[in-house]
């Protein structure tokens, strides 16, 4: 179990929505270990909402929101990292989300391939 709160990836909610494949999930919101931040949230809510899922939303809205102080230089810096490292086509949401994780000592739950790639290179926690 991760020492920190864990910030969900929209990846894995996508597939916790979709597929109801979130026994993990289900363990961290039931522990009150999830947070989200308004980049998630935003990445998602427009489908629940779009779907009628009011309920599924509300219960999103529930989650401790990580307040979002971007480090514009250091997001820079860490997509220069990634490219002196060989890795591309990082999004910068997604250098947004990984800059959080770092800053505020969380723990990232994610689907995307890419942190795989950048936690080679840069040093944060991947809940797995």
């Amino acid at each position: 179990m991760s020492r920190y709160k864990v910030l969900v990836d929209s990846s894995v909610w996508i597939q916790y929505f979709r597929y109801g494949d979130g026994e993990k999930l289900s363990r961290l919101i039931e522990e009150d270990l999830v947070c989200t931040n308004e980049l998630i949230f935003t990445e998602i809510a427009p489908i629940l909402i779009k779907n009628g899922q009011n309920e599924v939303l509300d219960g999103l809205k529930a989650l401790e929101f990580v307040p979002l102080i971007i480090n514009w230089e250091g997001i820079r810096n860490l997509q220069l990292h990634n490219l002196n490292q060989g890795i591309n086509k990082i999004g910068i949401p997604d250098l947004i989300i990984l800059q959080q994780v770092i800053d505020e000592k969380l723990s990232l739950y994610t689907l995307d391939k890419h942190f795989k790639l950048m936690q080679k290179h840069v040093n944060f926690d991947l809940y797995s």
